[in-house]
């Protein structure tokens, strides 16, 4: 973990409740897909934790959603001015896991950490099958961008407004024994864990304290004990999680 204040180079909607920043600065100790950083804000006790989206020519790329206080405050926020950002936490995707024709699943706010990692796993020859999940057409955004990198991409949304109509689940007919990676809101998590047939890595969100690991606020159970998933986690592998009744 360390403290970088960084300047922001771009803040802007993608649609209407989620948007793009982007920091320039010492950003070295980002240094695997799946990580996050905790941005402080003004007036503000608790910092907000966001998942890393990409990270290149010294500069990282949040998405993020508006939801509270917090994360309206940041749209506010304008190029050149400087965030107190800590950067490097949690433990992120394992990519030598990942075999050849990897699936990544993101939902909802659960899409930017699969950008990085699908970018990564392109540059070491893998061939990922990315599905995005989303509730109505108002809310797609990155596709283009996952596109651009190379990969095969699926998108769903609940109402059927684009794409397949239904959940990540139901676009997994006849890949459910690849290796996947997913970030998204439990229920997913859950669902994709009973279909898949193969091993996978599912990263977390949970809210936190303290963002590193200090304040056990998020823990959660696995077959080794509890884990703090802001700390051993977000991502956790398949084989180790206990889901509660």
């Amino acid at each position: 973990m360390r403290q970088e204040y960084l300047t922001i180079l771009e803040n802007r909607p993608l649609t209407e409740a989620m948007w793009k920043l982007v920091l320039q600065g010492n950003v070295d100790a980002v240094t695997t897909p799946g990580q996050f950083v905790n941005l402080k804000l003004d007036g503000l006790y608790l910092r907000r934790p966001i998942s890393v989206c990409d990270k290149q020519n010294g500069t990282i790329t949040l998405l993020y959603k508006v939801v509270g206080h917090g994360t309206a405050q940041m749209t506010t926020r304008e190029p050149g001015d400087v965030l107190d950002v800590l950067l490097g936490l949690g433990n992120g995707y394992d990519l030598d896991a990942s075999g050849d024709m990897p699936l990544l699943l993101g939902g909802g706010a659960g899409v930017p950490p699969m950008y990085w990692l699908c970018r990564e796993l392109l540059a070491q020859g893998k061939h990922p099958t990315v599905i995005l999940g989303f509730n109505t057409r108002d809310e797609v955004y990155y596709e283009e961008e996952f596109r651009a990198l190379g990969a095969d991409v699926i998108v769903t949304t609940a109402d059927g407004s684009y794409g397949i109509k239904g959940f990540v689940t139901d676009a997994m007919e006849g890949l459910e024994d690849r290796y996947f990676f997913i970030c998204g809101p439990e229920p997913m998590l859950k669902a994709v864990y009973k279909k898949s047939r193969a091993s996978g890595q599912l990263s977390f969100e949970a809210r936190m304290g303290c963002g590193f690991g200090a304040c056990m606020g998020c823990s959660c159970k696995t077959i080794t004990g509890y884990k703090r998933i802001c700390k051993e986690g977000p991502v956790l592998r398949k084989e180790e999680i206990l889901w509660d009744a």
